[in-house]
């Protein structure tokens, strides 16, 4: 179980882990302002749309992988 928690936070450090993070916590001051302009909520859509693409690749990935070996 230590060894899950040490390899997840080492995940989330990761660049865009931490990438996204920065972008979430700027688009919630900047909402919180009402100052969102438009450049910027291209730019974080797209990489949000990045990262939530790419874990639920992995997920993908994972689950093949695992049905793959079982039959």
């Amino acid at each position: 179980m230590k060894n899950f928690i040490i390899k997840r936070l080492s995940s989330l450090l990761s660049v865009k882990s931490v990438v996204t993070l920065t972008l979430t916590a700027v688009f919630a001051v900047m909402a919180l302002r009402g100052t969102i302009s438009q450049d910027f909520m291209t730019v974080y859509a797209v990489v949000i749309a990045f990262y939530f693409g790419t874990q639920s690749r992995k997920l993908q990935d994972t689950a093949e992988g695992s049905g793959n070996g079982n039959g």
